[in-house]
This record gives structure tokens, sequence and C-alpha cells, in this order.
């Protein structure tokens, strides 16, 4: 079997990981084996925070409906219940940035909401 000599292949994956450990600090963009190790960990720590983003930006969402929710004199739970008896289907995200660029249409929602309550 022939011999085979690894030395581009081996700068070609080395280059590669340094590329992507631009930036970072101490021997950690400079050595090849503190690279790898620093890129593991920061791909580790990206993927569980994309699923953590995603939790954090609800539960704000949560806490602006439910601001906007208390000055008008009802808790975050009675609205959404409200909304959910008149079956109005929006979302989080979306009652949060009407609850703060848009008040009055804010207002609508509530008065809604707060008539089926009662029904």
């Amino acid at each position: 079997m022939a011999r085979v000599k690894r030395g581009v292949t081996k700068r070609r994956r080395h280059k590669k990981i340094l590329s992507l450990a631009r930036g970072y600090r101490g021997a950690s963009h400079r050595n090849f084996k503190w690279a790898k190790e620093a890129l593991t960990h920061a791909w580790s720590h990206a993927y569980r925070h994309r699923r953590e983003r995603k939790r954090d930006f609800r539960r704000l969402w949560i806490l602006r409906i439910g601001a906007a929710t208390r000055q008008q004199g009802l808790t975050y739970s009675q609205f959404m219940y409200g909304l959910k008896s008149a079956n109005v289907e929006i979302n989080r995200k979306m009652l949060a940035e009407t609850a703060v660029r848009d008040p009055q249409a804010f207002e609508k929602l509530i008065a809604l909401s707060r008539e089926h309550l009662n029904t």
C-alpha cells in the first residue's frame, strides 16, 4: 500500500477550524487544538441558546401583555381567557407589539375580551 501524505488535507482542516475561531481570546484563535475545543463549546452553547431564545421572547411578550392589561384593570389570564372565548386567534408576539405600538387597538381587544368574560 502506498504511503499517504496528509499535508494539504491537514492544513485545510486546520485552516477551516482556525478561521472559525477568529476573534477568540488567547491561544484559542492560534492553536488548533484549543481552537477546536473552544469551537465545540461555542457550538454547544449556541445550540442551547437558540432554544432558550424562544423561551425568553415568549416570557417577554407575556410580560408586556400583562403590563398593558393591568393598566386597563384586567389580569393577563383573564384577558387571554376572554380572547379565547371570543375566538380571537392572535399570537402573543402580535399582542405584545399591538400593546406597545398601538394602544388604541389594544384597548379594543381588551374591551372585546371583557365582553366575552361576562357571558
